[in-house]
């Protein structure tokens, strides 16, 4: 860190730029060269103290005093392997949280509340939630090794030693530092003095035991995702699990009751015992605040990962779940929704488009869309539905003869029997679904009981009786057109990306409401969504775009080379951290653009 104290101390007292220290520059001097009296100049931001790498860049052009640091630590100094096996998402996951005990303490030195963080200085570091996901704040990478020693000034002299020093997989964390205004000696001292200290800390105090237990608690979480597709089974809730969180945070309540299977759904999986909801349609049902939605957002929660005392670490559900709601306002393009709306003024319902969904059409196309892009497992709230949508009673049906809405009451089994789609429902006020469900649970004071014999026997009593409609066609067959598909608003040279904490991404001429995209777990999704759609935008060169294919290759580059790559700091509004997000809400996010031209297949020419 000789040479960044350096530059550092040589800038002007009120420097706002820190040009010197982005720059790196250096001459380097070669004793191996018969003209070594010759240095070599080069620009190398990334600082070593010992072993570790310290690369500093630039966050972006308005937030030249809080640069990215982008920490490598050698992994052999932390006892990981570097076989592919230790090498994971949970690892790199597990050494973030333990990286963050020691920026909270170095914080915690620097706070003081009569003064703004430009003032004190401060680290930022990615403090995540429960889950387990890929992240630019925390990954493996190989990282060029130091291969000279510091001289003096910007000098520095190549190491003659005779040794290969090729790239080390490294431990890599991202954060931000922000530098305190005006104080350079300040910003030594938090640079090259505290930072490097606090990293040998981690290093020197590293658990390697329990990156062993988050090592093995995600290979038991891997075995059981791994288990459930060839399954019968759509969700495990292991038994013991805390599915309550505490007011207001993701954490898991105190004293809550522990969750406890029904004795004829109790299964074990890879020595796990607890609850199997097997495929097919399962309702939730119970008095109010009785645990039957807290149950459903568990289970949506098991879409990902999550850390050991999460509660819900052991709640395993099919990976490509999506949670549906109705949607109102939310824009439709050429969609068939006619499996669940017949006819409509003036419309086509097998291509339907609409630049502001009503409840139940937002519904449809939510459901459609999700089957469409590879959905198996559908997670509906009643709720969070549209009524008319949901069910159509006996007697509803008979006074309105004319209606245009076949209820999802009506196509649940057909959407598992011919599509393999499963579907979980919580239900608290309609008793239509009892008779078209396979399994019927109730959540009494938040434990659960299996009342389906109890409720098919209600049906029975009252003669409810399940008349289907013909099936449906379920095909999309939709092509998305470049028109529109843009970064770039209309008649500018300058490209446009905004992320809004409200629930808003803004790109070239589009405003996407994604507030209805409720598998969307972190913020820091939503900036990576942002840059993935400005990603596909601005390397498709195609009229028509093979959506799917320029996806999957997007998620391919990602697992060689990490998600950092989709990072631009030209937008200066959208956060450096970002977390891996889900094929599923890209789509979803895409179906929610107004501006693009979608057609039908047979209409594409």
């Amino acid at each position: 860190m000789k040479r960044l104290k350096n530059k550092l101390l040589s800038m002007e007292p009120g420097t706002t730029t820190y040009k010197e220290m982005y720059e790196g520059y250096m001459l380097v001097y070669d004793p191996a060269s018969a003209s070594e009296r010759d240095p070599i100049e080069e620009y190398n931001a990334t600082y070593y103290n010992e072993r570790v790498g310290f690369q500093i860049t630039g966050t972006h052009k308005l937030a030249q005093d809080k640069p990215t640091v982008t920490i490598s630590i050698p992994c052999d100094m932390l006892g990981i392997s570097t076989d592919g096996a230790e090498l994971t998402p949970a690892a790199a996951d597990f050494c973030l949280r333990a990286f963050g005990k020691y920026i909270d303490e170095l914080n915690a030195e620097l706070y003081n509340r009569s003064r703004p963080d430009n003032e004190n200085g401060k680290y930022y570091l990615c403090h995540p939630g429960g889950e387990v996901l890929a992240r630019n704040t925390a990954h493996f990478a190989l990282c060029p090794q130091k291969d000279y020693r510091y001289w003096k000034g910007s000098d520095v002299v190549l190491l003659n030693d005779g040794k290969s020093r090729p790239p080390l997989m490294c431990l890599s964390i991202r954060m931000l530092v922000q530098l305190p205004f005006k104080k350079l000696r300040k910003t030594v001292q938090m640079l090259c003095r505290d930072l490097p200290d606090a990293v040998d800390r981690f290093i020197a105090d590293f658990d390697i035991s329990g990156l062993a237990r988050a090592k093995a608690l995600a290979e038991k979480q891997s075995a059981i995702r791994t288990w459930l597709k060839a399954s019968e089974y759509c969700a495990f809730v292991a038994n013991g699990s805390i599915l309550p969180r505490a007011k207001g945070t993701d954490l898991p309540m105190q004293e809550a009751i522990p969750f406890k299977s029904t004795a004829d759904d109790e299964i074990e999986v890879c020595g796990v015992r607890g609850m199997g909801i097997k495929k097919g349609v399962t309702v939730i049902t119970g008095g109010g605040y009785s645990g039957k939605s807290t149950l459903l957002d568990a289970i949506s929660a098991g879409i990902y990962d999550h850390v050991e005392g999460d509660g819900r670490e052991l709640c395993i559900t099919d990976g490509s779940a999506v949670t549906i709601s109705a949607e109102d306002g939310r824009s439709v393009k050429h969609v068939n929704i006619s499996p669940f709306i017949k006819w409509l003024p003036g419309g086509d319902t097998g291509d339907f488009s609409t630049d502001h969904a009503s409840g139940s059409t937002s519904q449809a196309a939510n459901i459609m869309e999700a089957v469409d892009t590879g959905a198996k497992l559908l997670l509906i709230d009643e709720d969070r539905s549209a009524t008319n949508f949901m069910i159509r009673d006996r007697m509803m049906k008979e006074l309105i003869e004319k209606e245009p809405i076949t209820p999802f009451t009506d196509r649940v089994n057909e959407l598992h029997k011919t599509r393999g789609v499963s579907t979980i429902l919580v239900i608290g006020g309609s008793g239509e679904y009892l008779s078209v469900a396979d399994k019927i649970y109730m959540m009494e004071d938040y434990l659960i009981h299996d009342v389906t014999e109890k409720s098919k026997g209600i049906c029975a009593s009252f003669g409810v009786e399940s008349e289907m409609p013909p099936c449906a066609k379920w095909a999309q067959g939709r092509v998305l057109y470049a028109e529109g598909f843009s970064s770039y608003p209309e008649r500018s040279g300058t490209e446009r990306l905004e992320v809004s904490d409200m629930g808003f991404i803004l790109i070239g001429d589009e405003r996407i409401d994604v507030r209805g995209l409720h598998d969307i777990i972190t913020p820091r999704q939503l900036d990576t969504l942002g840059f993935m759609l400005r990603y596909l935008e601005t390397t498709n060169r195609d009229n028509k775009v093979d959506l799917a294919c320029k996806v999957d290759a997007m998620y391919e580059r990602i697992e060689k080379e990490g998600i950092d790559f989709l990072y631009s700091a030209f937008f200066t509004t959208c956060e450096r951290f970002l977390d891996l997000p889900r094929k599923q809400e890209l789509f979803a996010l895409i179906n929610r653009m107004r501006k693009v031209k979608f057609a039908k297949a047979g209409d594409a020419e």
